[in-house]
């Protein structure tokens, strides 16, 4: 099949045609998870400032999405701009965060973002511009409730990095082991293993995430589907 990629997602900051020919071309595995799986699709989440996209990360961890939308929009609509502003975080009560449904630990969290933020801490996006993936992550890290997870998250999905392999993610781990027939891979082997997909560790990472996607679908499609 041919591998390339709508024209309508070319958004990225590195050609995925080539990075999906890269990875074919090292990994045969890899190459028939990509023939299955189709072209690669991934958008990057667009946000006003690496602050915003943070301020909402945190307020989705460890919940549904849904239920963080929710909270998420709450949130936005306790400001003018329906949207999160470092020093309007400052000065908001504990009250007025919690009243949207925040827990008291990502208040915490929103007021160590947002104080950091109003101080010039956060980086902008000219300035991560600049900056190798593990100085982004060491930066950011220093946030509460920011751990690496987070943070590589917003390598891929923020700002669109393409050699991103974030090894403690369950879905990447248990993609490799579905795609491989292997274990599951601890970080340290799936890290490994991954060396060989760079400089496109990214695009090789939503692979395995669609392979999880794939395998769950069909645990739970009926029997009489599956047969037609």
């Amino acid at each position: 099949m041919e591998r390339r990629l709508p024209s309508e997602d070319n958004r990225l900051d590195f050609d995925p045609n080539v990075a999906v020919v890269h990875l074919c071309n090292v990994d045969t595995v890899l190459a028939g998870v990509i023939d299955t799986i189709g072209p690669f699709r991934i958008a990057r989440k667009r946000r006003p400032s690496i602050f915003v996209a943070l301020a909402e990360a945190i307020v989705y961890q460890q919940l549904t999405g849904k239920a963080a939308a929710t909270i998420y929009d709450r949130l936005c609509a306790l400001f003018p701009e329906r949207e999160p502003i470092a020093e309007q975080i400052v000065g908001a009560s504990d009250e007025e965060l919690r009243g949207v449904g925040l827990s008291r630990s990502k208040v915490l969290s929103l007021r160590d973002l947002a104080r950091r933020a109003a101080g010039g801490e956060i980086p902008t996006p000219a300035e991560v511009s600049g900056m190798e993936d593990e100085a982004i992550i060491e930066r950011l890290t220093q946030i509460r409730g920011i751990g690496r997870w987070t943070a590589e998250m917003l390598l891929i999905f923020h700002l669109g990095r393409p050699d991103v392999l974030p090894v403690d993610d369950y879905g990447v781990r248990k993609g490799f082991a579905i795609a491989y027939d292997r274990d599951l891979p601890s970080p340290k082997e799936l890290a490994a293993y991954g060396t060989r997909w760079q400089p496109y560790r990214t695009v090789a990472s939503w692979y395995l995430w669609r392979v999880v996607e794939r395998a769950t679908a069909r645990k739970v499609m009926p029997l009489a589907t599956e047969k037609s």
